[in-house]
């Protein structure tokens, strides 16, 4: 990938992998403009890259703004050819007492904004012959309970990224999917105080339950879209699951019925929530719709 002239769009970008991608790229010589809720920590990352970039708050679920966000990218900076689709939220707890809003909140910023993000930007992708790059996730593997929103989420943008592909072919615009595992962002700042996940990274074997860096994971994005990668796993030997996904589910369903039995009612409404400073900016900003609810982080 020559990044001299080109411009990349990383949505998402104000922390963890976002930020972590866009620096990359700028190393690169990609402009990049960096798109998220929180304008300050946008601005603040901006200033940090090597290339020229450019800042836009806006939220993914508002097709509007989406479609403002774009027109800006393209008379500030030029067509977009690469953009990466990692904005995205988490919240845990159990699904029958788990708000709506908030469940409804995480499949609209996770699913409904990447589509809304490929719709504004798939016009310069077909123009320059670009590259998207859709952020999922192990999630999507095997759905681990308590995370029902999440994992339905990463699900449903694997599938959409899977057919958007096959219908972006002609036009020369190449669709990636990222798989990302243990990622050390504040999404799991809670891990060790949520027990069905707790358990499942304790059962997983050797580089299974290590967490990776929000660098060396943008350092592995950035490969796959230099290569125009149809599949980018992080890491690497995550493309050794794909073979074994269909007994995923029922073993994911058999490690988390042990740590789910021992639960009180009270445990896991401590449980319930929001999780990550990402995803407190973007809950908080929804207005009056009520108080966020924090996941507690684990105690020292």
């Amino acid at each position: 990938m020559d990044g001299a002239g080109r411009v990349a769009v990383v949505t998402g970008a104000a922390r963890g992998v976002g930020a972590a991608t866009a620096r990359r790229l700028a190393e690169r010589g990609l402009r990049v403009a960096l798109l998220g809720r929180e304008l300050a920590t946008l601005e603040a990352v901006a200033r940090s890259l090597p290339a020229e970039s450019c800042s836009l708050e806006v939220d993914v679920t508002d097709e509007a703004a989406l479609r403002g966000a774009a027109r800006s990218v393209a008379e500030r900076m030029g067509p977009a050819s690469v953009v990466v689709a990692n904005a995205g939220i988490a919240a845990a707890g159990p699904f029958a007492t788990t708000e709506a809003a908030l469940w409804d909140r995480v499949i609209a910023v996770n699913l409904l904004g990447s589509a809304a993000t490929a719709r504004a930007f798939l016009p310069q992708l077909v123009r320059t012959r670009g590259y998207l790059l859709q952020v999922a996730s192990t999630a999507a593997f095997g759905s681990a309970p308590l995370m029902s929103a999440y994992c339905a989420s990463k699900a449903g943008v694997e599938s959409y990224a899977q057919a958007l592909r096959t219908e972006m072919e002609p036009e020369g615009v190449g669709v990636g999917i990222a798989y990302l595992h243990w990622t050390g962002t504040g999404m799991i700042e809670g891990l060790e105080a949520h027990p069905v996940l707790r358990e499942l990274r304790a059962h997983q074997p050797g580089p299974g339950s290590r967490v990776h860096s929000p660098e060396q994971v943008a350092g592995w994005l950035v490969r796959g879209i230099e290569r125009r990668a149809a599949s980018v796993y992080a890491p690497w030997w995550l493309r050794l699951i794909q073979p074994v996904r269909p007994v995923l589910p029922m073993v994911v369903s058999r490690v988390s019925r042990r740590s789910l039995r021992g639960l009180s009612a009270e445990e896991l409404r401590e449980m319930t929530g929001v999780l990550g400073p990402g995803g407190r900016a973007d809950w908080e900003a929804r207005g009056p719709a009520g108080p966020v609810v924090p996941v507690r982080p684990p105690q020292s």
